[in-house]
């Protein structure tokens, strides 16, 4: 990637994911029996939701730059772990290089699923 990442570790490197629907979510709880759920819910914040609000100095309003400062602490470990320290920073400085692109085309959103549960009594 851009010359800095060796090929052979990027091809190497995966992370399966699979998110799952509401839906989905439910019948697992369901299906486990240890919890009722009370309420499922969907909503969608965009990444851009601070604006400058809060009347920060511009280097603290790149969108794409603080969306990327927020998965960092999720991603590095995996990414040090796999590459090396030595990218991290320069890694997270072009992803928040490409997020700001994105998000200067595109209504861009996170979807957060809450769900309220009840623990099941359990008699025995």
């Amino acid at each position: 990637m851009y010359g800095f990442i060796e090929q052979e570790k990027l091809y190497s490197f995966s992370i399966p994911q699979y998110t799952p629907s509401p839906y989905e979510v439910k019948e697992e709880v369901e299906k486990e029996g240890s919890f009722a759920i009370n309420r499922v819910e969907a909503s969608e914040i965009n990444w851009a939701a601070c604006g400058n609000k809060f009347n920060l100095p511009q280097s603290f309003n790149d969108d794409g730059y603080n969306v990327a400062k927020c998965m960092r602490p999720v991603a590095a470990p995996l990414l040090i772990d796999h590459f090396g320290e030595s990218i991290i920073d320069k890694l997270f400085q072009k992803y928040g290089e490409i997020l700001s692109d994105c998000m200067s085309k595109e209504d861009t959103k996170f979807v957060n699923v809450t769900i309220s549960m009840t623990k099941e009594r359990m008699d025995g």
